[in-house]
């Protein structure tokens, strides 16, 4: 089936756990460990993980994530400040950690991928031309000192560049071999089909995933609009970002904003104004049942909105943005959490949080769906 679990073996990946579960990137082909590492808002930040700091933390965690199964690491040109030193670093972190260890990070078994859309100030060097499309993913492939990229990204739509010219340019990546399967970022159902077909009418390559942003308190999207593009034909997978909304389904506003949090630092005003609209809608109240109830089940309220996701196969992969090994030795626990969580408290779960959409309207009336748990 497209969203079975198969488990790692100690042997394929040099480790001494066996807890990590991969799935299909939809039809690609490409199995990615259930869990991935992301790094958005984290890496080559101003005065956070920077430059010599930041290679070094970069190597420190993915290392951990790495011995724990995770192959899939998630980037974008326009992480970091400047542009692309996320991904400057991460192609540092990657040569050294292979010089240490070629068997772990051996570049056949490792899943990596990049986004287009955000390169720069200049008129030419954003969006999904067939210019920027080249430009931008050659500057990234220099950056990740790689030859090409697993997973390769639209960011988002471009109003400007048609949909033929993006999957012309898509396919043109792929072609040429700097990327084997591309894909979308908060694209619409709409837009995703029809670069579809499009690429099915013309001999061209069709998008095969999209990142979306997914958690319990932004779910309809996923699961309803998107529903029908994870059954034939399209089959897309998902590595879905944000699934702690910034962290705050971990609780850790509930009692003010944390001298360490994103909302402190530069650049992130936003996440307070996110946060002040958290409070309004009577979100604040959810997130105390929430943390009450990961108590009850003997996890921590990040673990519980990790494997809240994790239950739903048409979850590729969860995108990880930890920034500490505390963290990802928490995050990574999700899996067994995921395992515990029974029929009865998922359904316990959606009347906390109240939101869980209409069932999809099917052919002939409301579709039922099956989700498998793990």
């Amino acid at each position: 089936m497209m969203n079975e679990l198969t488990r790692s073996t100690c042997s394929e990946l040099n480790m001494t756990d066996e807890n990590m579960y991969y799935r299909m990137m939809g039809n690609t082909g490409i199995q990615v460990s259930v869990l991935s590492y992301g790094f958005w808002a984290t890496y080559g930040i101003k005065d956070r993980l920077s430059g010599d700091e930041g290679v070094k933390t970069a190597k420190e965690l993915m290392s951990m994530v790495r011995n724990n199964g995770v192959n899939c690491f998630d980037h974008a040109e326009a992480y970091g400040n400047p542009i692309g030193e996320a991904e400057r670093i991460f192609g540092i972190a990657l040569k050294e950690l292979q010089e240490e260890d070629s068997e772990l990070w051996r570049r056949s078994d490792l899943v990596i991928t990049t986004k287009t859309f955000w390169g720069g100030s200049g008129v030419n060097e954003s969006g999904l031309s067939m210019k920027h499309c080249r430009e931008g993913l050659d500057a990234s492939l220099s950056r990740l000192q790689l030859d090409y990229v697993d997973l390769l990204f639209c960011h988002r739509p471009d109003p400007h560049t048609p949909t033929s010219t993006v999957v012309r340019s898509m396919t043109q990546m792929v072609r040429s071999g700097r990327a084997t399967a591309w894909g979308t970022s908060e694209w619409s159902a709409q837009q995703i089909t029809e670069a579809f077909w499009i690429a099915r009418s013309e001999g061209l390559e069709p998008p095969q995933f999209e990142q979306p942003q997914y958690n319990m308190l932004h779910r309809d999207r996923f699961e309803n609009e998107y529903f029908p593009m994870f059954n034939p034909p399209y089959n897309i997978g998902t590595t879905i970002w944000s699934p702690l909304r910034s962290g705050f389904l971990t609780g850790k506003y509930l009692d003010g904003i944390p001298d360490d949090s994103r909302a402190t630092q530069e650049g992130y005003e936003w996440l307070l104004e996110d946060l002040e609209e958290r409070r309004v809608k009577g979100e604040f109240e959810v997130v105390a049942k929430l943390v009450e109830y990961a108590d009850k089940v003997d996890c921590s309220p990040a673990q519980l909105a990790l494997a809240w996701c994790l239950k739903n196969p048409n979850v590729s992969t969860i995108l990880m943005g930890a920034t500490t090994p505390v963290q990802i030795e928490d995050n990574m626990g999700c899996i067994d959490v995921a395992k515990r969580l029974t029929d009865d408290d998922m359904s316990e779960l959606d009347e906390i949080l109240g939101n869980k959409p209409d069932p999809w309207m099917g052919p002939g009336g409301v579709g039922t769906r099956q989700l498998k748990t793990l």
